[in-house]
């Protein structure tokens, strides 16, 4: 698995580096073991990784094991109630400092129907043609590949990619005889598309185990520019699962329309309650806690957004209005209905009073907010809205005692997190991608999205920041995921560029 399998090197961290990378060594690393990873890219791409699937969860682990062992990591399976996650360390000679490098290894569930190739677990190389659609070409032909050509396959982007970078970054800097001179760590997590809902109590019980000085996340994609990015915190994420009820069962709508009352038409009453038309929570207090001071709107404007560019990207004629732009508009915790059911459509509608309504909620959280508050804020609105609100399917009794009836069930996944421009792993990062692109990198002070790394920083108390390194346009969490490989390859050279700058 080893990238260059013919030369043999003893892999020793000490307290100093072999050699100083200037840009254009730095750059002539990462195309050669961009194209020398290839092969481990496409392998590691062709395991099945859906967290819905133990077994198959068990082949990425297993790989994992080889992988890092190969590179005279040891490794610690940490066992939860379902799949592990794998810790793979690798001591430094005389090192002050460990740093612990976070991954994601499990992806997200697949509809082979609506991919474009054989299967999404058999990695396809494409090149774009004159139309904008992609065509496939023979992956013999990426040991010459262009920068715009992609590898398409599941988790491409989300998060495997990011793997097999840090792979042929430590094969470059074993061969180059660079030793870091700080310990590394790196937690592989194989449900983080589940919500890591066994992270927090594993990182409890071996808080010892998992002690560091700085979490590095090589997770998400960079800014839409596709400059070097550097993001420095996350919202975190609650989820809320809200029903109503009409009949017992569904009922003819001839028969019954005009007198059993519609859940669905309830459901979007109470739902649209809870925004005005410019998409603003209008439950009191929500966004309490919550200011931008002089300093703060200095950093979210210094990132070069273009608003009229993101609304074209996504066809938009208007949005929200929660702030003014877009840096802004996500250090508020959000609000949204991420799915609805009721009844049936399409082709298999039917002329029915429907018996239920559900929608499915996501809350994005911030730092300033307490999840709980904003949860009971959520169901005291509801109950304002003139339901009986349980957390249980309701029983006949309450269902024919009260006029409206809603189940409330709710789950906080994890917290934000947010760290100083000015902190030691936020310096560190800069100065490394600063000698590596020769150009400031793009600090973002939160992403609106979320990583279930707050129990790192909050147990083990250690700042943590992201190094985004994917095309931003990857189709992450849908059909057609890929990765660009001008991003690839200058993702293993800002790995390098990390692993060989002094801590």
């Amino acid at each position: 698995m080893k990238l260059l399998p013919a030369l043999s090197f003893v892999f020793v961290f000490s307290g100093s580096i072999g050699q100083k990378l200037d840009q254009q060594k730095l750059q002539d690393l990462s195309a050669t073991y961009a194209q020398a990873s290839f092969p481990i890219l496409k392998e590691l791409l062709s395991i099945p990784n859906d967290a819905f699937y133990p077994e198959d969860i068990e082949l990425n682990v297993k790989w994992c094991e080889n992988a890092f062992q190969e590179r005279d990591f040891t490794t610690t399976r940490i066992e939860t109630s379902t799949v592990p996650l794998l810790l793979a360390e690798r001591a430094g000679k005389k090192a002050k400092k460990t740093v612990l490098v976070y991954l994601q290894i499990d992806g997200q569930p697949v509809d082979t129907s609506r991919w474009n190739q054989e299967h999404p677990f058999t990695p396809a190389l494409k090149m774009r043609e004159s139309d904008g659609s992609w065509k496939e070409i023979p992956w013999g032909r990426i040991q010459n590949y262009d920068d715009e050509w992609r590898v398409f396959a599941r988790s491409a982007s989300d998060a495997k990619g990011p793997v097999a970078m840090l792979l042929a970054a430590i094969d470059a800097i074993d061969d180059e005889k660079i030793n870091p001179n700080f310990n590394l760590k790196v937690i592989m997590d194989f449900e983080e598309e589940l919500g890591s809902p066994r992270l927090p109590d594993a990182v409890t019980k071996n808080s010892e185990l998992l002690k560091s000085d700085m979490l590095i996340i090589f997770d998400g994609p960079r800014h839409i520019t596709n400059k070097p990015t550097l993001t420095f915190g996350a919202r975190g994420i609650a989820t809320i699962q809200l029903t109503t009820y009409g009949p017992i069962a569904p009922q003819h709508s001839g028969h019954f329309g005009n007198f059993a009352p519609n859940p669905a038409l309830r459901l979007s009453k109470v739902l649209a309650s809870m925004k005005d038309d410019d998409g603003r929570v209008t439950i009191p207090g929500f966004y309490d806690g919550i200011s931008i001071d002089e300093e703060t709107e200095k950093i979210l404007r210094a990132v070069p957004d273009n608003t009229d560019q993101i609304m074209d990207r996504l066809q938009l004629g208007t949005v929200d209005k929660v702030g003014r732009y877009y840096q802004e508009a996500i250090q508020y915790p959000s609000l949204n209905i991420r799915g609805m059911q009721s009844g049936w459509i399409d082709e298999k509608v039917r002329t029915i009073v429907p018996g239920w309504a559900r929608a499915e909620i996501d809350v994005r959280l911030v730092l300033e907010s307490d999840p709980e508050r904003l949860i009971s804020l959520i169901r005291e609105h509801v109950e304002s809205q003139g339901f009986y609100v349980t957390d249980k399917v309701p029983t006949k009794e309450e269902r024919m005692n009260n006029e409206k009836v809603a189940t409330f069930n709710y789950e906080v996944s994890y917290q934000s997190f947010r760290t100083d421009f000015d902190s030691e792993v936020g310096l560190w990062l800069r100065r490394a991608l600063q000698k590596s692109f020769s150009e400031e990198p793009i600090m973002i002070r939160m992403s609106g999205g979320s990583i279930p790394i707050s129990p790192f920083v909050t147990t083990l108390g250690i700042p943590a920041v992201t190094v985004p390194t994917v095309n931003r346009d990857n189709n992450q969490h849908s059909p057609n995921e890929n990765i660009r490989l001008g991003n690839y390859r200058e993702g293993i050279q800002t790995m390098i560029a990390i692993l060989s700058e002094k801590l």
